[in-house]
């Protein structure tokens, strides 16, 4: 290909006219409808014509040009011709197909074909460069090995000229044999490839890219150019083979990502190890300080029994001063009293001999009946108290006191049957009323939950769907319950509670879409969900039709939503589980197959019946289909308003049952009472008032008679009330002095304990002392420390500090199972760096020391390579993949440029001519995309060492290489985004400006032919098709020695367009120097016949076989002329 640097001006000198390689002779053996003998074209280097009628051949042979010189895959067989794809193929042409007739079974067409697999077929075309005296011959055999499948082929390439009849005929019916010789001759090369033998003939023919075949192939059934963007990109820009370069990009973006991912993973990793090793420090801090507690607490009893022994060293001190002082104080009284009884005995004689005996004895007497007599009244109150409250008659006389003691069994058991009774009935009242309680408790949170919902589904089970939704981190609309997404049609509501009982267990099923089902699955598990649930696997369905549904079944009673994604799904289930007939009569329920009646019978087959009347069928409250909850929560507030009346009624006999019992309870204990009294005579208190009264008549009568008496009398009274004053304070002495030595001998015997239990005391513990001291203070306060207090304040301090330790001990606690947690999820995220390490506060080293590691060498160092492999390896990746595709851009620049130099030597009209022009693309993805590539780029050079730096670079390639890779889900729409930036084709879009010569203004601006008429757009097409041509074949103007392929197949363009477009472009190709071989029907020939040497007609008479007759020019025109002649006679 020239460069604009070397590229001469045209010169239409006629030393040129046959420069370059051109086609001599064309040769086809057994190819389509040419059948069992060579038919040869011989062009001879010149333009020349193929012509025929309709379906005669012509494309046939045109095909075989093409299948010479185009790749299979790039080839669309009789396309100029209009046929439809698949219509003719490789396969058609080796066998020959040539019509269709009726199948054997006559539904179909089955091609007929003029050879089996047993001939083969040759194609051959013979290039000759009169410039260089070179001969080049390209030819194809193919074969069919097998019936049904495609022909196989191998390739020729001969620097000399061949022919099918001399050198692909006559070698026996053994294709190896053909080969063998073809091998033998000098200059020839086979290949099995076409990619092999593509190649070799390109680099004969000066063909620098594959790109100029395509090219070759599309002037073969060219109209117009529609779009001259399109055409520019595909047919004169060669596509830059991009993969490698990204290949190596993602390459090193892996590399890269790994470096990343290590960041990340130690960044991670520091971040759960550090609170990690705090919570360790916090851990061992506190169990420090509940260690020196719990000493502290066991230190307590000797540091109390010190305080003790110094209070009771003091106190026994106290209590010997105070027992002598008692002592003196007793001997004294002691001697008063002495005295005192010698005086008493001194007036007790004389009393006696002035008459005191008698009045002595009536005293006595009178003490004794008094005390009796109150014994005996006060029994009698109690008796009399305890009667009335059990409305029995009062003991008065000895005959209701008998009446009532025999009546006291039968009352008592009366009383503990009814008491019985009223528990037993409390009891169960009891019962009912927990299970009412429970049952509004629950209603009351489910009216709740339907409030704050439109869902009919029990809140149980929403419960277990928030919690697996959450979990998976899914929106609850993704998992639909059954029930949640049917409804009972309005005019089918006597049917709603039919249709609840048959659908209840369905509705609550949980339906969950293909794309969650393993993770779902994994999830119900792994939990324990405390309830039951059913979901169904949805499925991605083939559209089928749905089962024919019974004219009464319920499904049609049924609406699903019809937003919801698995409208399909449930529509299948439903015709299918519940097609039900329902029925409105028992007739017609004994008739039916499957069938439902109005009051809930389920009929299953012939055989299976079922009723379940466990709960009402209008009951509202345990509806779950619907999309509206409002009917469902106005039953269950129903509901919960008869169940809180019940509690009321349900309460008030509790209540009532309760106090029955307390009354029975006290009239039993009453009745108990009574029965302790045996006798009547233990409450007959009366007579004794009588008997007290007489003694005391006597006793004044026996005082009136004797003064002196009185006296003595008088006498001994104040000497017995100081006698008993003695006695009562030398009783006391006795008291206070034996309470002085109990205390004695209890305060010596308390410091005896005291020094034992703080000499069996350990030395760590009196260390404890100082700090218990000052610990006192805060725990007791002001409070002044007793013997008898030191106990209850040992306990408080006890108390105290096991309660701080308590408080340490939920510290460690909290503090272990928060550890624990840390740990394990550590170890879960990093089981490769934990294995020899536990999950347990013992561990805690470890974890410390795997936090420093990372901290002081792991982080660093992941960083720094990171960093090393960003700017060193990626970012240089991908700045030279920027100017790769910057390169291309100015390459592409450069061959516009070029092309326009060609096109300024075609007269496009009368002193004016075509130029392209290249635009940068618009489109916001390609402008994106190189936007994208300068940040990844912008500031690498300078090195920068910012974390936040090398992060957003990171980001930035990150983005594009996911693109560049494919993303998972979006794979297609990435590889055609790949395709589109990466392809610097795309970034231009090209447009046409017609200009004039003279001054270089502009005369007409298009980017495509639309608007144009016919010869317009035909002349168009010719111009930018010249001009490809001589840029993709690499002509070299004016040369008369020329490597160059100077051979176009034109089908069918000239007979389509307008006489004068036809003859611009047979002008055009003309003054290119390129040898055109023209295929059209016989009506264009008036134009075409001044610029060919040969024309070559081809017929087909019975729709059989094609013949091909080969005339030179002047041929022709005397033919021509002799019929005109034999006309005109």
């Amino acid at each position: 290909m020239t460069t604009p640097q070397t590229l001469q001006l045209l010169d239409f000198a006629s030393s040129d006219e046959r420069a370059g390689f051109r086609l001599h002779a064309f040769e086809v053996y057994n190819w389509g409808t040419f059948h069992q003998r060579v038919w040869r074209f011989p062009a001879g280097g010149d333009n020349a014509l193929l012509t025929g009628d309709i379906g005669s051949g012509k494309s046939t042979l045109v095909d075989a040009v093409t299948t010479l010189l185009v790749p299979a895959q790039k080839i669309a067989y009789n396309k100029a011709a209009g046929a439809e794809a698949k219509e003719r193929s490789l396969r058609s042409y080796v066998l020959g197909h040539y019509k269709s007739e009726r199948s054997d079974a006559g539904l179909s067409a089955k091609p007929v074909a003029l050879r089996d697999h047993n001939s083969y077929s040759v194609i051959l075309g013979h290039f000759y460069n009169e410039g260089f005296d070179q001969h080049v011959t390209l030819a194809q055999v193919f074969w069919l090995s097998e019936n049904r499948g495609q022909p196989q082929r191998f390739y020729l390439v001969a620097d000399r000229a061949l022919s099918i009849t001399e050198h692909f005929a006559n070698f026996g019916s053994d294709l190896s044999a053909l080969k063998k010789r073809l091998r033998e001759l000098p200059n020839v090369t086979l290949e099995e490839s076409f990619s092999a033998y593509g190649a070799a003939f390109r680099r004969r023919f000066g063909i620098d890219n594959e790109q100029a075949l395509e090219l070759f192939s599309q002037t073969v059934s060219m109209k117009s150019v529609g779009n001259l963007t399109d055409f520019v990109r595909e047919h004169m820009l060669e596509e830059l083979p991009m993969q490698e370069r990204i290949g190596a990009l993602i390459n090193h973006f892996d590399d890269l990502n790994r470096a990343h991912e290590a960041v990340l993973k130690a960044k991670d990793q520091i971040a759960q190890l550090r609170p990690l090793s705090e919570d360790c420090q916090r851990h061992a801090t506190v169990a420090a300080e509940a260690e020196h507690f719990t000493a502290c607490r066991e230190a307590l009893s000797p540091w109390f029994a010190q305080l003790k022994s110094e209070l009771l060293s003091k106190r026994l001190t106290n209590l010997q001063q105070d027992g002598d002082r008692l002592g003196e104080q007793r001997r004294s009284l002691a001697e008063r009293r002495e005295q005192g009884q010698a005086r008493r005995d001194e007036l007790n004689r004389a009393i006696a001999q002035n008459g005191g005996d008698r009045l002595a004895a009536i005293k006595t007497e009178i003490h004794a009946r008094s005390a009796e007599q109150q014994r005996r009244q006060g029994r009698a109150e109690q008796y009399d108290e305890l009667a009335s409250a059990l409305e029995l008659p009062l003991a008065l006389s000895a005959e209701p006191f008998l009446a009532n003691r025999q009546a006291l069994a039968s009352q008592r058991e009366d009383s503990l049957q009814a008491r019985d009774q009223a528990k037993n009935s409390e009891t169960e009242s009891s019962v009912v009323f927990h299970r009412l309680r429970q049952q509004h408790q629950e209603l009351h949170e489910e009216l709740s939950s339907l409030r704050g919902r439109r869902s009919n589904i029990p809140a149980r089970s929403l419960e277990i769907r928030q919690r697996l939704c959450a979990a998976l981190q899914l929106d609850e609309d993704e998992l639909p319950f059954t029930g949640e997404l049917l409804q009972v049609h309005e005019d089918a509501r006597d049917w709603q509670g039919v249709a609840e009982r048959l659908l209840h267990n369905f509705g609550l099923s949980l339906l969950v879409p293909d794309s969650h089902y393993a993770r779902v699955a994994q999830w119900v598990e792994d939990t324990h969900l405390g309830e039951r649930l059913v979901y169904f696997r949805v499925r991605q369905r083939r559209s089928q039709g749905l089962p024919e549904l019974h004219a009464d079944s319920l499904v049609r009673k049924l609406s699903i939503r019809p937003d919801s994604p698995f409208y399909d799904w449930l529509e299948s289930e439903l015709a299918r589980r519940f097609d039900y007939a329902c029925c409105a009569t028992l007739e017609q329920f004994r008739r039916e197959e499957k069938a439902v009646s109005r009051n809930g019978q389920i009929k299953a087959g012939q055989e299976r019946h079922e009723k379940d009347d466990r709960t009402r069928l209008d009951d509202r409250s345990r509806y779950v289909l619907g999309w509206s909850n409002q009917e469902k929560i106005a039953a269950l507030d129903k509901q919960a308003r008869d169940v809180q009346n019940r509690l009321q009624d349900i309460g008030l006999e509790i209540a009532r049952l309760q106090s029955q019992q307390k009354t029975l309870d006290t009239r039993i204990g009453n009745l108990d009472k009574l029965s302790t009294f045996q006798h009547f005579e233990e409450l007959d208190w009366r007579p004794l008032l009588l008997e007290i009264e007489r003694l005391e008549q006597e006793r004044r009568q026996l005082e009136a008679e004797s003064d002196t008496l009185r006296a003595l009398q008088e006498q001994l009274r104040a000497l017995e009330s100081e006698l008993r004053q003695w006695l009562e304070q030398f009783d006391e002495k006795n008291r206070e002095l034996a309470r002085c030595e109990q205390k004695h001998e209890t305060a010596q015997a308390q410091l005896e304990e005291c020094r034992q239990r703080l000499d069996a005391a350990e030395q760590s513990q009196l260390a404890l002392f100082a700090q218990l001291t000052e610990l006192r203070d805060a725990v007791l306060g002001e409070h002044s420390l007793t013997v008898e207090a030191c106990a209850n304040r040992e306990t408080e301090m006890r108390q105290w500090l096991q309660a701080r330790i308590g408080a340490e001990d939920q510290k460690l606690k909290r503090l272990v199972e928060k550890i624990t947690q840390a740990m394990s999820a550590y170890r879960n995220a990093y089981p490769l760096e934990t294995r020899e390490v536990d999950a347990s506060v013992d561990a805690a080293a470890d974890y410390q020391a795997m936090l420093d590691n990372l901290e002081q060498d792991g982080l660093p160092q992941y960083e720094q390579r990171f960093k090393a492999l960003l700017n060193e390896n990626c970012i240089r990746e991908v700045a030279n993949f920027q100017n790769q595709l910057g390169r291309e851009q100015h390459d592409i620049r450069e061959r516009i440029d070029s092309i326009n130099l060609s096109l300024r030597e075609i007269d496009y009209n009368p002193g004016r001519l075509i130029q392209l022009e290249a635009q940068n693309n618009g489109d916001a993805e390609i402008n994106e995309f190189r936007t994208s590539l300068r940040a990844c780029t912008e500031g690498s050079l300078s090195g920068s060492e910012d974390e936040q730096y090398a992060e957003s670079k990171f980001l930035e390639v990150r983005r594009i290489i996911e693109r560049l890779r494919g993303r998972e889900g979006s794979s297609d729409l990435d590889k055609r985004w790949t395709a589109k930036v990466c392809d610097v084709r795309n970034w231009f879009v090209f447009s046409a400006s017609e200009r004039w010569r003279e001054d270089n203004s502009e005369h007409e601006h298009y980017s495509d032919s639309g608007g144009k008429s016919g010869g317009q757009k035909e002349k168009l097409a010719y111009t930018v098709l010249a001009a490809s041509l001589a840029y993709q074949f690499g002509l070299e103007w004016g040369a008369t020695r020329s490597r160059s392929f100077r051979f176009v197949v034109i089908d069918e363009a000239f007979g389509r367009g307008s006489d004068e477009s036809a003859r611009y472009g047979l002008e055009l190709f003309k003054k290119l120097n390129l040898q055109l071989l023209i295929v059209t029907p016989l009506q264009k020939i008036h134009i075409i016949e001044p610029y060919v040497a040969s024309v070559g007609f081809v017929h087909n008479q019975q729709g059989r076989e094609s013949m091909l007759r080969c005339l030179s020019i002047e041929e022709y025109r005397r033919e021509k002329e002799q019929r005109n002649n034999e006309t005109g006679q």
